[in-house]
């Protein structure tokens, strides 16, 4: 193993590995260490910080770096500091140690998502800086917390706020997947989550009985039509080979409830269906679909939201617009091969983009499996320094973009 203050390890490597360290795993956070962490790099790079707590205990962190022209928008470059739970006994080395194998994979919960970003943002202005480089817009580095379970109490409530309104933020970075091929994956929108919850009640009463009208009869009716809504949609992205996991509506029956006793008829039972929206989809007549399947069941079945999403939006990816014009063509100096896609699940991006922000989801990590929220998540040396280079080509590029026509 090569271990952390070796002098053969890229310093930016033991930076990743440092940060990877702190035990920023839900359900309970070390947000504290994390703001710590990165209060330190914005001093030790000489950047502003910000801290701003948006609910109790969930501090946004904001290091930035003033352009020369503060007439013009910034540049938003956004990564959450949490990182999902862990099965110990599933992994091959301590997921918070940050092993580094003798092939140069590092293990640990967060190297893929996300906070190699993280740190590919910071050494990219760190190496920027140092090479003496001025761009005209203002570069803002977000770090907030709660993204892995939801955003709820982090960016959703930060776009909210008048100190993320003073960023006045034109455009954003946020994170993407790995891509196991050549290429690397961007992403211009994604799915809208929708949390269904459907209660059937029914007729109770003795189980050894033919009761008519069940709670089970009828929430079976609105399974079974959900399953069927699941298996056209699985096959209409298996026929067509242009087709993407983000371009079609995904659900997946995740919750049964009900019932008191095996000999019990209960009165009332409940299914929880998690369905991602393709943004495409009319949501209103896809709404009164769900509805229709309710009442072709029977009196009785009703639906509720626990999570409902009904603002999807898109960013451009056509030549004309400057924004994908500077980071494509970028890409394009570097002779990487961009793939444009839907993002199949949810990510912060989507906050951003609701007000207004145009976002593009990228983890520049390529030639590599995707394992975010996997068993021994782990991410090469070498793919994660190829990530640092390429932001800082990117970065030039996007803080460089002419002045806008709205911004005249």
């Amino acid at each position: 193993m090569a271990s952390e203050g070796r002098e053969d390890e890229h310093p930016s490597v033991t930076l990743f590995r440092r940060y990877l360290r702190i035990r920023t795993v839900q359900p309970k956070p070390d947000y504290g260490a994390a703001v710590a962490f990165l209060e330190e790099r914005g001093r030790q790079l000489g950047l502003g910080c910000q801290k701003v707590e948006v609910a109790p205990g969930l501090v946004v962190t904001v290091l930035s770096w003033p352009g020369t022209n503060p007439k013009l928008s910034s540049v938003l470059l956004n990564s959450h500091t949490d990182v999902v739970p862990v099965f110990k006994e599933c992994w091959s080395h301590d997921p918070f140690e940050a092993f580094k194998d003798a092939d140069g994979y590092i293990y640990a919960r967060g190297a893929q998502d996300m906070k190699c970003v993280s740190i590919q943002y910071l050494e990219a202005v760190r190496r920027l800086k140092a090479e003496g480089h001025h761009f005209p817009r203002t570069i803002h580095m977000t770090f907030v917390p709660d993204e892995e379970i939801g955003g709820h109490q982090g960016m959703e409530l930060f776009v909210q706020r008048p100190e993320f309104k003073a960023l006045r933020a034109g455009f954003a970075l946020d994170e993407g997947l790995a891509n196991p091929t050549d290429a690397f994956t961007v992403f211009y929108s994604e799915r809208s989550p929708w949390w269904v919850q459907v209660t059937s009640t029914g007729k109770p009463g003795h189980s050894s009985r033919f009761i008519e009208d069940t709670a089970a009869e009828k929430l079976h009716k609105v399974v079974s039509s959900v399953l069927a809504f699941r298996e056209k949609e699985r096959q209409r992205l298996q026929s067509n080979p242009h087709l993407k996991l983000g371009s079609v509506t995904s659900v997946n029956l995740t919750k049964l409830e009900g019932g008191v006793a095996f000999n019990v008829v209960p009165a009332t039972m409940s299914a929880g269906f998690d369905f991602r929206v393709a943004p495409d989809v009319d949501l209103k007549a896809f709404e009164e679909q769900l509805r229709s399947w309710c009442q072709a069941a029977g009196q009785g079945v009703t639906l509720e939201f626990p999570q409902k999403w009904s603002e999807p939006r898109v960013t451009s990816i056509d030549d004309s617009d400057p924004w994908w014009a500077a980071f494509s063509g970028a890409c394009k100096d570097m002779n990487l091969t961009l793939e444009p896609e839907v993002f199949p699940a949810a990510t912060d991006s989507r906050y951003l983009r609701a007000a207004g922000i145009p976002a593009l989801g990228f983890s520049p990590m390529n030639r590599t499996p995707v394992l975010l929220h996997d068993h021994d998540e782990r991410l090469h040396e070498a793919v994660f320094l190829r990530g640092v280079d390429i932001y800082t080509r990117l970065l030039p590029a996007l803080a460089s973009v002419p002045t806008l026509a709205s911004e005249r």
